[in-house]
């Protein structure tokens, strides 16, 4: 029974998370004029805010780099490395 009350406690701390930060990005969608903004311009600021904000929280693909043995990749390892991770099949 804990578990589950475990399980039930984290996924709501989860989607409090994501509705914090779908609120903030709303919050900063105003435009040059100070009104704020709406239609198309307001879903694609709002797509744009909320990837910036995944990719800020997620480590970047420079950073885990490494080799098995610890050590940072260098050369064509690393900008191979890179290219997969940018493209999402670490």
């Amino acid at each position: 029974m804990s578990k589950l009350m475990l399980v039930l406690f984290a996924g709501l701390m989860a989607a409090g998370a994501a509705m914090a930060q779908t609120s903030d990005c709303e919050a900063k969608a105003v435009g040059k004029n100070g009104k704020p903004l709406s239609g198309a311009a307001k879903t694609s600021f709002l797509k744009k805010c909320e990837a910036d904000a995944k990719g800020a929280a997620a480590p970047s693909c420079e950073s885990q780099a490494v080799s098995k043995d610890g050590k940072p990749l260098s050369g064509a390892a690393k900008t191979s490395f890179i290219k997969k991770c940018e493209a999402g099949g670490k």
